[in-house]
């Protein structure tokens, strides 16, 4: 993808907001920070272990990255954890 592909892409976007479906197949958007629940050990993060999530960055080949403690990890490494309100 080239620089202005990217930024045509990135205009829409927020390093602060994540879309994500729930389990319940509801459109929730997420504020940073959310939690997330690491799903094997990466980097100094351990599995398990529940930690915030500051920005929501993107790969020149739109991969997900999540900035957790000033480092940056593939998203595929964590559970959102979302509250689900149920009335």
């Amino acid at each position: 993808m080239e620089d202005h592909e990217l930024a045509d892409v990135l205009q829409y976007s927020s390093p602060k907001e994540l879309y994500v479906i729930t389990y319940y197949n509801v459109l929730k958007l997420l504020f940073c920070p959310f939690r997330v629940k690491v799903l094997s050990n990466v980097g100094l993060l351990r599995k398990g272990q529940l930690v915030w999530v500051s920005e929501v960055k993107v790969t020149t080949e739109l991969k997900t990255i999540f900035i957790i403690n000033g480092n940056a990890y593939h998203y595929h490494s964590f559970e959102i954890l979302i509250e689900e309100f149920t009335e």
